[in-house]
């Protein structure tokens, strides 16, 4: 049974190692400078990067308004899978984020990733109303990644 009518899929090629990327992702203090769309800042209560282990924290959003998340982490396979549960009772969905190495960099050790982004809700009835506000959202989540890592690399360039 096919579930992409509940899905929000994003995929995104990133001029950055595998390793690096997959730390942007679970390393609470670089993602929480990336996590969300265009002008979101983030305070981060708890992540405890665990099967089973919670994160909890609160997106700022531009007009001041507070949105809590909680989610729970399923499974962590580094530098390759990531996946975990987002349990608002608004928009459940299942994240699950693979990162694979891309061949073609100009210099060996920088090479690229691709990140293949998959967001599965319960229903299709509960994602059609925010799908496009997710995609486009994710979009920018993946602009603000990128940008972090151009940080992370220029100032910890390769050996």
């Amino acid at each position: 049974m096919s579930t992409t009518d509940r899905e929000v899929r994003t995929t995104r090629i990133i001029a950055a190692p595998r390793e690096r990327v997959f730390a942007a992702w679970t390393d609470p203090a670089q993602i929480a400078r990336w996590w969300g769309p265009h002008g979101f800042t983030n305070t981060f209560h708890r992540f405890e990067l665990k099967p089973g282990g919670l994160w909890e924290f609160t997106m700022h959003g531009p007009n001041g308004q507070d949105f809590h998340n909680t989610c729970i982490f399923k499974r962590i396979e580094p530098p390759g899978y990531l996946e975990f549960d987002h349990l608002k009772d608004m928009h459940f969905y299942k994240a699950m984020v693979n990162f694979t190495e891309v061949e073609g960099g100009t210099v060996p050790s920088a090479g690229k990733t691709r990140i293949d982004w998959t967001m599965r809700f319960d229903t299709e009835e509960e994602l059609a109303p925010i799908k496009v506000f997710i995609a486009q959202a994710n979009e920018e989540n993946m602009d603000r990644l990128e940008i972090e890592l151009e940080k992370v690399t220029s100032s910890n360039p390769p050996a």
